[in-house]
């Protein structure tokens, strides 16, 4: 069986990458509003930080 929380930490940490490159690319290109570009991009951190940390620190049990 999986372990859940790696297999969370893991989504999260792909979540959190993509609203990071979506900030960057809307910053880059001037797309979107800048609010909404920081609030992604600060939402992308969360995700990443976390789902780096459930990563880190769920121990293996196989």
């Amino acid at each position: 069986m999986m372990n859940v929380k790696r297999t969370f930490g893991t989504i999260l940490t792909i979540l959190g990458i993509i609203g990071l490159i979506y900030a960057g690319y809307g910053f880059i290109k001037h797309s979107l509003q800048t609010r909404e570009l920081i609030v992604a991009a600060i939402i992308g951190l969360i995700f990443f930080v976390s789902g780096i940390g459930l990563v880190k620190n769920t121990k293996d049990e196989a």
